[in-house]
């Protein structure tokens, strides 16, 4: 039988913060380490390859010099790793895979091609590349690497799926592919990840929507939970309440009761992967920090240090004393109790 090892053993309870390219390198740096300095937060998310397929840092390396596009958000990547380290913070390297506008415009053949030839892009004007493409792997796969050189403990990927809908669209658009169907082609590069990261010493965890725990596998994007987890050392479900709609976990209004709403997703999340025993993964949801107004009047409530306390202490009632914090502009909630 095989027993998943941890590659870090010594990691500690992981409670972290979100951080983007620009607060890595610019003033809110020294505002987010005050935060950890002064709380049980011990850990950053970093953006490495961000939201829209950039390199975050200058790069030397030539294979994210052909496919990608480094940026100087964080000028200096070893003087920033430094002082996390004089902080005694936990650095977790953030790779968004495929979800990748730089590489699909840059590659059309690696994306996803309208009949015209055009390259294929969602409502918010994205474009993905293509996970049955091997060459799009080891890019990602060499991001990693780079990222574990500079002394990240933890690789976290994100957006490893087919874009939403996908299932609607695919017979539209031209891409080459497989067989394989969209799930095992997504737990395929999970469990190549993870087999090229192992041996260097580092951890690999995967986002993966919150609401994936709740139903069979999203055969449209590829997601599927179990297949996942099985694969990677830690499993991060978004379980936003804001992101769940009318009547899940017998909740009216999700967003407004986050203690519920999470341990409704806990409840599920165990349920799925008990099943697995040693292959489970830690868990480590990503929970809000953030106030959901969009979802309109009587829909929402104002998130601050109650809201963000009742998420923590649905996380403890489960059995899960890890979580990571979101908030796009990593502007996060002061006084809150993270024990």
């Amino acid at each position: 039988i095989l027993v998943k090892k941890d590659p870090q053993p010594d990691a500690p309870k992981v409670k972290g913060v979100y951080v983007t390219a620009y607060s890595a390198g610019g003033e809110r740096m020294e505002t987010l380490l005050k935060l950890l300095d002064s709380t049980d937060l011990n850990s950053m998310v970093i953006d490495l390859k961000d939201d829209l397929g950039n390199i975050t840092y200058p790069t030397e390396n030539p294979e994210l010099l052909r496919l990608g596009s480094p940026k100087k958000y964080i000028r200096d990547i070893s003087a920033m790793m430094d002082r996390l380290k004089q902080h005694n913070v936990y650095p977790i390297g953030r790779i968004v895979v495929f979800k990748d506008t730089v590489l699909a415009t840059k590659h059309p053949e690696l994306s996803f091609r309208q009949k015209d030839g055009s390259i294929w892009k969602n409502g918010n004007g994205d474009s993905f590349v293509n996970p049955y493409m091997k060459e799009v792997w080891d890019y990602n796969i060499e991001a990693a690497k780079e990222a574990v050189k500079l002394g990240f403990k933890e690789i976290q990927f994100d957006y490893v799926r087919f874009p939403e809908g996908f299932e609607n669209k695919a017979d539209s658009l031209v891409f080459q592919h497989t067989k394989e169907s969209r799930v095992d082609t997504i737990a395929a590069f999970v469990k190549y990840a993870k087999s090229q990261l192992e041996p260097l010493g580092v951890r690999v965890s995967v986002d993966i929507f919150g609401y994936a725990a709740s139903v069979p596998a999203a055969e449209g994007i590829g997601q599927d939970f179990v297949k996942i987890s099985k694969h990677v050392d830690v499993i991060c479900p978004m379980v936003y309440p804001s992101h769940y709609s009318t009547g899940w976990f017998d909740v009216k209004d999700p967003d407004k009761d986050p203690y519920a709403t999470i341990k409704g997703s806990m409840a599920d999340t165990h349920k799925k992967l008990d099943p697995i025993g040693s292959y489970k993964p830690v868990i480590r949801p990503w929970i809000q920090d953030f106030t959901a107004s969009w979802l309109g009047k009587g829909h929402y409530i104002q998130y601050g240090k109650e809201q963000v306390q009742a998420q923590i202490k649905a996380l403890h009632d489960s059995g899960i004393d890890e979580f990571l914090l979101w908030n796009a502009g990593n502007k996060y909630t002061a006084g809150v109790d993270y024990k």
